[in-house]
């Protein structure tokens, strides 16, 4: 099959591109040191249609493929990864969720605002002691007449408690299962529900313009109807979601990738030591050229795994793409950071220049959405290789 981007998403990277060299690029710097998460910004791409390309137009969408969207997030995050997973996580996190699981009246209450952009919804999955084993959740909630009532909390989430967040869908036990395991449902619990509550934003090593919050129930009340999906389904449909989530990572981390290329090429034409350019330089050169091999393998590794999405390939064969995808490109992205990082020298060490800031966000890559040893897994047991 074939998985060359179209000339439709050429003319739609390059206006995605501008949008974010004027609206994101400038500002990135500035929004990182203070840790702001900047809401106008948000809605700006909400206006662009960036939320909505994969949604159905009945809900303001554009009824796009997956592939574009993919487009967007690598364009954004090759400005701003803050950004780039802010986009990805409102979609793939967000609103595929109840686009994919809800009831008619649930997408009719929630996704017109969630694909304009005008509102964000987070995806409570991972706890303190149930991250990658997300099967271990602790979270409870209990049928009281027509209300779940949920006791537990969440780690890590992101677009969970900013100032346009709307709603968060939680993964929680509601009981246990005929052969001991237990019994995972999703619900949706709306911002503002007495006994929900965002804690204080995280302090964390990069993504500093991401909206990321702990999240705490207490006695928290949602009416029965607030249950996405089947009861009993929960863990399977937040599997499902996260196989798309690894490919968009896995554009976040192409984006990664290409900025690293471009800040390194310009910089090695400029910089000149003992009399030439750093660039005419072996050992400048073929770390650049590797930064080259780099963007193209992760590229062809995810517009594959898109395209398979897009063709409607068998699950697993996707599965595997996905994975292979998200493990190259999350490892790569940090390699070239570190690459990018030592041919600006000294300079790479200092916040002023991006290449700083990019070495900083990369790390998250090999963890969220599945850490690399996730990766490795999934992909082994695609082999055949029953590990563990």
């Amino acid at each position: 099959m074939s998985f060359e981007l179209s000339e439709e998403h050429r003319e739609f990277r390059a206006s995605v591109r501008d949008f974010a060299q004027a609206e994101i690029t400038p500002y990135a710097a500035e929004w990182d040191r203070k840790h702001h998460f900047p809401v106008e910004t948000v809605q700006k791409m909400g206006q662009l249609g960036l939320f909505g390309l994969t949604a159905p137009e009945q809900y303001g969408g554009a009824g796009g493929d997956f592939t574009s969207l993919c487009v967007a997030i690598e364009e954004i995050s090759r400005a701003d990864q803050s950004m780039g997973i802010t986009l990805e996580a409102a979609v793939g996190l967000g609103i595929n969720p109840i686009l994919t699981y809800g009831t008619d009246e649930q997408k009719q209450t929630w996704l017109p605002d969630l694909v304009a952009g005008r509102t964000l919804a987070g995806f409570g999955l991972t706890e303190p002691e149930s991250g990658s084993d997300a099967g271990a959740t602790k979270t409870r909630a209990v049928l009281d007449g027509d209300e779940w009532v949920i006791d537990g909390s969440k780690q890590f989430i992101t677009n969970s408690g900013s100032a346009i967040t709307s709603l968060v869908t939680v993964t929680a036990r509601t009981g246990d299962r005929p052969d001991g395991r237990p019994e995972i449902s999703t619900l949706i619990v709306p911002t503002g529900t007495p006994g929900f509550v965002a804690e204080a934003q995280y302090d964390k090593l990069g993504w500093h313009a991401s909206d990321t919050h702990p999240l705490s129930f207490a006695g928290c009340r949602v009416p029965r109807e607030n249950l996405l999906g089947e009861r009993g389904r929960g863990f399977a449909q937040f599997l499902a979601t996260l196989d798309d989530g690894r490919v968009a990572i896995g554009a976040v981390a192409l984006g990664c990738i290409k900025a690293c290329l471009e800040m390194s090429v310009q910089y090695a034409g400029e910089r000149k030591t003992f009399g030439v350019p750093i660039g005419q330089k072996q050992g400048v050169a073929f770390q650049i050229s590797d930064l080259k091999v780099m963007a193209d393998a992760a590229e062809l590794l995810v517009y594959r795994a898109a395209a398979l999405k897009d063709a409607g390939a068998p699950y697993q064969e996707f599965k595997q793409a996905a994975a292979v995808a998200k493990l190259y490109s999350s490892e790569a992205a940090v390699t070239a950071t570190r690459i990018a990082t030592q041919v600006f020298g000294g300079y790479g060490f200092m916040e002023e220049y991006p290449v700083t800031r990019f070495y900083r966000d990369a790390k998250i890559l090999e963890i969220g959405e599945g850490t690399s040893e996730v990766q490795r897994m999934l992909i082994a047991r695609g082999l055949g290789l029953p590990v563990e």
